[in-house]
């Protein structure tokens, strides 16, 4: 019987890396959590316990803190194409470097009316992601954002599915739809983007999408939203949007005499439908290794 090696790879994970940038008494505070992942010829740490090929993740943990403080970080994405792009470049025997940044949003605390210089609050539980998986001289780029919490009071119905024995669902033609966020979405051709803006412009056109559309089923809205970015960011091949349905189910008052018309609800936490798909661009390029997140 015959055993070898397969696919792997090995980083350091969850790196917390917090900066300041201080022009004169204005403080900038960026708050980052930073993975990092090699793939290589690594069979030998593997095989034999010979280290020679591997980087170890202390380094990698310290490289994310020496390139933060060379350079300002700017926008994650080209953050994370020069953490990749050093790991590939330096490493002999380290062929793809894939790093994964998420950004967790402060505001500044207003006083009197003004943005103070030097205290935040943290914005709520958005983060702005993006995936960066570097090898040889090409790039592939996945950019998105977690926990985008949305809800509409009306606009959604719900009916016309399979009824069968275990069937307690009531059908609604008005409900209250209610999701929390994760989109990811690739983007095809150049690096040279603007990734604030492209970042911006996605979100609003994800939340518009979500707002105007008449929604049959949570499906429906799901391909509504990555079908306007699509339509509106031709920097982007496809979008992969994962949909939690935050349950709101009506109150039944009826044993204290009273009707709900729709205004009292129970939110429930879980469990939960969760409703997960793709939309792509018919003349996408090819993915590569951009969505593969993992190895194992």
């Amino acid at each position: 019987m015959g055993i070898s090696l397969g696919p792997n790879q090995y980083g350091k994970a969850e790196v917390r890396l917090v900066t300041v940038r201080r022009e004169g008494a204005v403080h900038h505070l960026r708050d980052l959590t930073v993975s990092t992942a090699l793939r290589g010829e690594l069979e030998a740490t593997h095989l034999t316990g010979d280290n020679s090929a591997v980087l170890a993740t202390d380094t990698q943990k310290n490289t994310v803190y020496a390139f933060a403080k060379q350079q300002d970080v700017g926008e994650i994405e080209d953050f994370a194409l020069r953490l990749g792009r050093h790991f590939v470049d330096t490493q002999e025997k380290i062929t793809t470097a894939r790093i994964t940044i998420a950004e967790h949003g402060w505001e500044r605390i207003p006083v009197g009316g003004a943005p103070h210089d030097h205290a935040f609050s943290r914005s709520g539980g958005e983060s702005r992601t993006t995936t960066v998986t570097v090898h040889g001289d090409r790039a592939w780029v996945v950019s998105g954002v977690d926990g985008l919490t949305v809800l509409k009071s009306t606009g959604s119905e719900f009916h016309g599915f399979p009824r069968e024995e275990y069937t307690t669902l009531a059908e609604t033609d008005d409900r209250i739809l209610a999701t929390a966020v994760t989109a990811r979405w690739r983007y095809q051709g150049s690096t040279d983007i603007d990734w604030a803006k492209s970042h911006q412009e996605i979100r609003r056109t994800l939340l518009e999408a979500f707002a105007t559309k008449h929604s049959l089923s949570l499906q429906q809205t799901l391909y509504t939203m990555g079908e306007a970015v699509l339509l509106a960011r031709p920097e982007v091949a496809e979008v992969r949007l994962s949909l939690p349905n935050k349950h709101h189910f009506l109150v039944d008052l009826s044993p204290f005499g009273l009707e709900n018309h729709n205004e009292v609800f129970y939110a429930a936490d879980r469990p939960y439908g969760l409703i997960e798909g793709t939309v792509v661009r018919d003349e996408a390029e090819e993915p590569g290794p951009a969505w593969t997140e993992a190895v194992l």
